[in-house]
């Protein structure tokens, strides 16, 4: 198995754990408070923490992984599973600012692949 696969799956655990994880986890670590966020940028429309997050996670697994559309099927599924189980987390919220953040996320991180596989053929 590829370091960048072992890799993947490393992060993508750390990752749902945080997620589903009943309050903050990086708030607690900086701000000694579960219930506060890190922001890294303002948000728009759309959570910019979860554009960052899903952009970074579904690249690596892009790139670690051959079949591309079934790590690009568990990546749309869980993008929804995860904001669609803050519903019944305690001290989570489901907003859709971060459902549509954590979608175009994968969404970016799929147009890099594509330009990127674009340019080499050059």
């Amino acid at each position: 198995m590829k370091i960048t696969k072992i890799f993947f799956h490393l992060i993508n655990l750390i990752f749902i754990i945080f997620y589903l994880y009943p309050g903050s986890i990086l708030g607690f670590v900086l701000y000694s408070n579960l219930s506060k966020q890190p922001q890294v940028t303002p948000d728009f429309y759309f959570s910019s923490n979860h554009v960052y997050a899903f952009t970074a996670l579904s690249f690596l697994g892009l790139i670690s992984h051959v079949n591309k559309k079934h790590i690009l099927i568990y990546f749309t599924f869980i993008s929804i599973f995860l904001e669609l189980s803050h519903l019944i987390i305690p001290n989570r919220s489901f907003q859709f600012g971060d459902l549509f953040g954590n979608i175009l996320g994968v969404f970016i991180s799929i147009l890099i692949i594509k330009i990127y596989n674009y340019l080499e053929k050059k």
